[in-house]
């Protein structure tokens, strides 16, 4: 496979990501009160969605204090503002002096580390930043927990954050405001905090820098998580620049409704040990980590990686129902149309996606439960953008260059498959966070924390993307794996119908189930399916054979009975997926 290899220098990159910062889809609001949201029965109660929007995961991008008190570059406006947060897609949430005294977006946290070498309080991010979405329809805002993450814009955020730090490190009256404000509410060396300040804007522009190289602005709720993972392990690890690959393979993040249950959860087939794919996406999301101390009695493998606050996290996932259809929102569902639209996706659709209740793979250990057989389709077959399998991630042959101490620490060459590398550092890390945490892989609670699968995902990743059940699945645009495809109708269509371009906007469109795209403007984002990542090419149907093509052209009335059907799935709201065999 060849590899893309794009050198951005530093400094370019963030200008790049300040085109369009506003990553489309935002309102031009300015006011600090949050869209009041309609919630749907998912099974969980008003704690339950607590516990997952502010659970820390252990993310550490800088110091909390610096967080509620940094002024945005060139203004007086609070980077933590509402309408900061909002304008960068971030979800918001009634106040919640208990949960949630100082009012932090959903999925950004508080990580409190007491001991060793990361000693301090952080502002970082968790799963719930990227896995909730909300739907906008004539004026009602309606929640989705666990779904895709349709409005943050990731790499424009952490723009606007370097931005705002570097301005605070070098004009003294910005870094005096920034001092007056944290000491109204605690005590703060001035020393100190300039210290901190510093090291945490050399943190964050380090990400933008080195970690989140883009070619192209990927847009909201699109983002190539496994290429920033890879740039996160190999420059901590090798401070090279020659083992750092741009991310070119933005994805939308997938939903979490049977997440746990399934036997696959990310879009190719990786980590299907749900702690070790869980701690690989706390250090893609600022969990800092140790690669450097000669021991690990001295700190090698130490991590902010908070395995407690991931278990409790991935438990309340299990409990999680996919959500049922709004009638009263979006309108009555077609009894006569559900009936057409369920025959055609027996017939067309049913034998890649599972749907309740569901296939299951053979039981896993002696546990007895089985998983939601979720099918790796080749990407020969159903054609789809291949930027992802292209990446470093997939590679056979791609190596990173290791430093000598490391390497003989892990057991690896100098010159390693960058497979083995990732596998060995996430392995090694895993393993001290777990015994740091108090928990004996030799018991139960680790049998049950890693779904009864080995510590690691190991050999080569199939090439392959999954076909995930369909339940909850209209409210989950854009579609495709890279969110290419605007709605259910232009995916059941023939590609060579889909829209080349269209803006992402917040508004809904329960017709033809997706984004609605007529209301798009300026500046909205506007998503370019010609360019790298971005192809909407591929699970087209349409009349032959061949790649790409995954079933007969429907009529357009065949496309609304279908959706109709996918409208109706699940048919019981607060279902929550049981394990196979229980």
């Amino acid at each position: 496979m060849k590899i893309k290899k794009i050198w951005l220098l530093p400094g370019i990159v963030t200008v790049l990501n300040l085109i369009s910062c506003s990553g489309g889809s935002g309102t031009d609001s300015a006011s600090a009160t949050p869209p009041k949201a309609a919630y749907l029965n998912q099974a969980w109660s008003e704690q339950d969605r607590a516990d997952y929007y502010w659970t820390s995961q252990g993310s550490a991008l800088i110091s909390y204090d610096i967080y509620l008190a940094l002024q945005l570059a060139n203004s007086s406006e609070l980077f933590s503002s509402a309408a900061n947060a909002d304008r960068m897609g971030l979800l918001l949430d009634d106040p919640d002096p208990k949960n949630n005294p100082d009012n932090l977006p959903i999925g950004v946290t508080k990580t409190v580390v007491s001991s060793g070498q990361f000693t301090g309080v952080y502002m970082g991010l968790s799963c719930a930043a990227c896995h909730t979405s909300q739907l906008q329809y004539q004026g009602k805002q309606i929640r989705i927990d666990g779904g895709v993450g349709n409005r943050f814009t990731v790499v424009p955020w952490l723009s606007t954050l370097s931005d705002s730090l570097n301005a605070t490190v070098s004009d003294q009256s910005r870094f005096q405001a920034l001092l007056k404000t944290i000491q109204k509410s605690s005590a703060v060396d001035e020393a100190d905090l300039r210290r901190r300040l510093q090291e945490d804007a050399a943190f964050v522009n380090n990400q933008i820098n080195n970690i989140f190289r883009v070619v192209n602005q990927p847009g909201p709720g699109r983002m190539d998580a496994l290429g920033s993972i890879h740039n996160t392990m190999a420059w901590v690890g090798t401070a090279n620049l020659r083992n750092l690959y741009s991310t070119t393979a933005p994805v939308k993040p997938p939903f979490l409704w049977n997440a746990p249950q399934s036997s696959w959860v990310q879009w190719s087939g990786v980590a299907p040990n749900p702690l070790s794919r869980n701690i690989g996406e706390s250090l893609g999301v600022f969990a800092r980590f140790d690669l450097s101390s000669n021991s690990t009695d001295q700190g090698l493998f130490d991590t902010t990686s908070d395995v407690r606050g991931l278990v409790k996290i991935e438990n309340l996932l299990r409990r999680l129902a996919p959500p049922k259809w709004p009638e009263a929102i979006f309108g009555a569902l077609d009894q006569e149309k559900i009936k057409a639209g369920e025959k055609l996706y027996a017939e067309s659709c049913s034998g890649c996606h599972a749907s309740y209740p569901y296939r299951w793979t053979s039981p896993r250990g002696t546990s007895g439960k089985k998983f939601i057989d979720n099918k790796i389709i080749s990407q020969s077959v159903v054609g789809t953008d291949n930027e992802q399998l292209a990446g470093v991630t997939f590679s056979s042959t791609i190596k990173i260059i290791v430093g000598s101490k490391l390497a003989s620490v892990l057991g690896l060459s100098t010159e390693e498959l960058s497979l083995n590398y990732q596998q060995a550092v996430q392995t090694n890390i895993l393993n001290k966070a777990v015994s740091k945490a108090g928990i004996s892989t030799a018991s139960e609670e680790y049998d049950n924390i890693t779904s009864y699968t080995s510590k690691m995902s190991e050999g080569q990743p199939p090439l392959g993307y999954k076909a995930a059940p369909r339940d909850g699945v209209w409210a989950t645009a854009p579609f495709l794996h890279n969110a290419s495809v605007p709605n259910l109708y232009e995916l059941l269509s023939p590609a060579s119908e889909r829209s080349k371009k269209f803006f992402i906007t917040r508004e809904f469109d329960p017709i033809k189930v997706g984004i609605n795209t007529s209301v798009g403007k300026p500046s909205d984002f506007l998503l370019d399916t010609t360019l790298v990542g971005n192809s909407n090419a591929g699970h087209s149907f349409e009349a032959g054979s061949g790649r790409g093509i995954v079933g007969r052209e429907f009529t357009p009335a065949e496309r609304f009975a279908l959706i109709e059907y996918l409208k109706s799935i699940p048919n019981v709201e607060g279902r929550v997926t049981p394990y196979g065999g229980f």
